[in-house]
């Protein structure tokens, strides 16, 4: 069955030949993540988790700008709102709500592409630190605002070291500073830097192409092995792991497919659907 994007508040949404194109759509607000916004987000991951039809997602801002942050608004209703029946602080279920977001994203077996254009602040740079490919303008403006506000960027933090490295994520966290995509490029937040949208754009259907030349299911199980590497372990189990997906993707469909198409001298099935389907 054809996946039917769903309706939703503060997402402009479309799917085609297998691209999922996710327009954060708040532009009055520079796309500062709501709480709805944060819901349909991680409602709209989980939906798509176990479809190989969805093979990329580009997450992309409306009207100039990626995010810029988490919505202000929000959080004074929840320091304003009183703990809940469990007791919880309702401002650490809101930040932890968001933190929920930025690991589905992380985890999601679908190759995710960030195209990151004026404001990437605080909430916005977590998600394009958990983009397996992340695209920016030169003239984009990042940046970790939050301890200039009284506030550490505590679900952003970790995802943040895993791009950059404790030594860099430090500075950027303490400091507060903005950068350019140029900057962003140099530091690794982002893959590559380009001077005006002609040249984003090219880039990014550069990327899909690459992208859809590689088979779903075995996107998939490489980004569990990275993740798996990433963050350590017994060496052993992991060498068990990544053994045993190899051998389930050499077995399965798409193994085979590669095989006979490589073989044969022509693409695969997976490639020429992601081009025509």
């Amino acid at each position: 069955m054809t996946f039917e994007p769903p309706s939703c508040k503060t997402l402009l949404l479309r799917f085609e030949k297998g691209v999922l194109y996710v327009t954060i759509h708040r532009p009055e607000a520079r796309n500062a993540m709501s709480l709805v916004m944060v819901r349909e987000l991680s409602d709209l991951f989980a939906s798509i988790e176990p479809r190989r039809d969805v093979r990329t997602v580009v997450l992309r801002g409306a009207g100039g700008h990626f995010s810029a942050g988490g919505d202000v608004k929000d959080m004074a209703a929840a320091r304003a709102a009183e703990p809940g029946a469990d007791g919880k602080d309702p401002i650490a279920v809101v930040n932890a709500q968001f933190g929920e977001l930025v690991g589905r994203v992380n985890r999601a077996p679908q190759v995710v592409i960030a195209v990151l254009e004026g404001s990437v602040f605080g909430g916005g740079l977590g998600l394009a630190c958990v983009a397996d490919v992340a695209l920016a303008l030169t003239s984009a403006s990042l940046g970790l605002p939050e301890t200039g506000l009284g506030l550490p960027p505590a679900q952003i933090a970790p995802f943040l070291v895993q791009r950059l490295g404790l030594s860099q994520a430090r500075r950027l966290a303490v400091t507060g500073a903005r950068f350019d995509g140029t900057e962003a490029a140099r530091l690794g937040v982002v893959h590559e830097a380009h001077p005006d949208i002609a040249s984003l754009d090219a880039a990014l259907a550069r990327v899909l192409e690459e992208v859809m030349r590689c088979a779903p299911d075995a996107i998939a199980a490489t980004k569990r092995i990275l993740q798996a590497s990433h963050l350590g372990g017994d060496s052993n189990a992991l060498i068990e792991e990544a053994a045993r997906l190899f051998a389930t993707a050499a077995r399965g469909p798409e193994g085979q497919e590669g095989t006979m198409a490589f073989i044969e001298k022509r693409l695969p099935a997976w490639a020429k659907s992601g081009k025509d389907s």
